[in-house]
């Protein structure tokens, strides 16, 4: 839960520099498109880390304590992705009720 509160920590930082204008390149060097890019990136990189525990885990590689870290990695990343799709649907919903 630490490493994924760091993510999600970490894309919040990128994301108050990346005040630019819409349109305009991000004073970071990247635009918004790959910052959601490399969100997505790590997000499915966490599901997959604790995919990997858990089969690792079932087969008695790794101990019971690193399977549940990186379980409970995956269900905040899991959790947050899907709090940002309502957000995104709330948006797109919103937009389709304004009057033109």
């Amino acid at each position: 839960m630490v490493a994924s509160l760091s993510n999600v920590a970490a894309t919040y930082a990128a994301m108050q520099k990346t005040s630019a204008a819409p349109g305009m390149e991000a004073r970071g060097g990247g635009d918004f498109a790959s910052l959601v890019r490399d969100a997505a990136e790590s997000s499915v990189k966490s599901l997959q880390q604790g995919e990997a525990a858990s089969v690792l885990g079932l087969a008695g590689k790794v101990d019971l304590s690193q399977v549940v870290t990186a379980v409970s990695n995956a269900e905040v990343t899991l959790q947050a992705a899907v709090a940002v799709r309502d957000k995104v649907v709330q948006s797109y919903l919103e937009i389709l009720r304004m009057p033109i």
